[in-house]
């Protein structure tokens, strides 16, 4: 149906807010985009509103103010306000999404502006809260992050670990604290990471002439001060890029940002194989560490001479507010699923879990057919399409039975595992009564996960 009406033209939108903390001594600020006039922003400092040209002018990404403003954490910010539009095309009745800020494209579902996800360690479906050790595999402190170490137990992580005040705007942090005053060697390295699936990262073409600039961002507070480092690696780990950052001030939360030009070489996997690994370091000898701001082809998840975490027992490091972004700086901060639950849903594609309560009841997951004499099979509707075919583990699980007893002594492993049915196997079975799989609902320790991890 052709156009009605009277021909729009464009409509402008409230644009979002760049959030800076004042040094005291710092009076020009970088803005996420370029600015044509004063009267395009809104000037806050320590809450007060700043007079235009008197108190502050702007030149294409920069804001110069008077005056230094002092010493905070996000005491500065700038809203934008009319520096987007929405252009509608009246013959085609379509909409051109042009410079739309990214948290609205978020919000509509258009953008996956942040290719972190539970960037801000909200979800922890494994452990609750509850502080782990690590392992030399992999062990997931909150949900989409690992943690490993060339020796076990030497750091702690934790969901709000220390119990600190986590940054304006956010509610929770993961928390790694140093068990010992460990000295790493030459080829043993610590950190904590997140894996990305390629699908979610196959716009960057990297390894190829057209890669695109990214920058990362992140929200850190640590006991320590200095150097420390990370890095971007591949899935064949034989190209990455070292980096590091400056942590100023001890047990204060500040807000890091390093551009990483995008690599023009090497393999990087569009599918839902690992699209590119993000290393925050903790600890890294020689062997692992190399020079930062360059593509390697090289296996390093820090920079050379960083801080060792693991190295002062005691010392602590927590992290939240992770964005990995497209782009050369970065923007305000925005969940990959842009709500709790959204964000859930895209941490069940590569985990779930049911458990038990210490309470009464039953909870069934999975309804089946009749049972054999040894086995039984549950279609389980999953939460999400899972992003490969799940392993699945279990505690007390159980078939309860319509007109029959329960039936326990459930295997721990499994004959079949598609990407909706698990075939288990009983010591303990009746034949010709239907059922469903579940887990004890009066015990704690009862669950059943189903892993699709990377």
């Amino acid at each position: 149906m052709s156009y009605i009406g009277n021909t729009p033209t464009t409509q402008s939108f409230i644009s979002g807010t760049d959030y800076f903390n004042g040094t005291g001594a710092q009076t020009a600020f970088t803005l996420s985009r370029t600015v044509a006039s004063v009267n395009d922003i809104q000037a806050v400092v320590n809450n007060v509103v700043q007079v235009p040209n008197d108190a502050y002018t702007i030149s294409g990404t920069t804001i110069t103010f008077t005056s230094a403003p002092s010493s905070g954490t996000q005491n500065v910010y700038v809203r934008y306000l009319s520096t987007t539009t929405q252009a509608i095309t009246p013959s085609q009745n379509t909409v051109s999404w042009n410079t739309l800020d990214s948290n609205v494209q978020g919000d509509l579902g258009i953008s996956f502006k942040n290719r972190i996800i539970n960037s801000n360690m909200a979800i922890d479906q494994r452990n609750a809260g509850a502080s782990v050790s690590n392992t030399t595999v992999d062990v997931f402190p909150v949900d989409r992050w690992d943690m490993s170490g060339s020796v076990a137990s030497k750091f702690t992580a934790q969901q709000n670990a220390g119990s600190v005040t986590p940054p304006v705007g956010f509610v929770n942090y993961l928390g790694m604290t140093s068990s010992s005053a460990y000295t790493v060697g030459a080829s043993e390295l610590f950190y904590v990471r997140q894996k990305i699936e390629g699908f979610n990262v196959s716009d960057l073409a990297w390894g190829t002439a057209n890669a695109k600039t990214v920058t990362l961002s992140f929200w850190v507070y640590s006991s320590l001060t200095g150097t420390f480092g990370g890095s971007i690696n591949n899935s064949a780990a034989n190209r990455s890029f070292p980096f590091s950052y400056t942590i100023s001030v001890a047990n204060t939360w500040e807000q890091k940002s390093i551009t990483i030009v995008g690599d023009t070489s090497g393999t990087w996997l569009k599918t839902n194989g690992i699209g590119l690994f993000v290393f925050l370091s903790l600890g890294a000898g020689s062997t692992y560490s190399g020079t930062a701001g360059a593509w390697a082809g090289a296996t390093y998840t820090s920079a050379t001479g960083a801080t060792s975490v693991v190295g002062t027992n005691g010392a602590t490091f927590y992290l939240t507010g992770v964005q990995l972004e497209v782009g050369t700086q970065a923007t305000t901060f925005t969940t990959a699923g842009g709500s709790y639950g959204a964000e859930l849903q895209l941490c069940q594609r590569y985990f779930w879990a049911i458990y038990g309560t210490s309470g009464t009841g039953y909870a069934n997951i999975g309804a089946g057919g009749f049972l054999s004499s040894t086995s039984f099979s549950a279609f389980i509707p999953y939460p999400v399409q899972m992003r490969a075919t799940p392993t699945f583990a279990q505690a007390s699980l159980q078939i309860n039975t319509f007109g029959y007893p329960s039936v326990t002594g459930i295997a721990s492993n499994y004959s079949n595992q598609y990407a909706g049915r698990l075939d288990v196997s009983t010591s303990s079975s009746s034949s010709g009564y239907g059922g469903a799989l579940g887990v004890n609902g009066v015990t704690s320790s009862a669950y059943i996960t189903a892993s699709a991890e990377l």
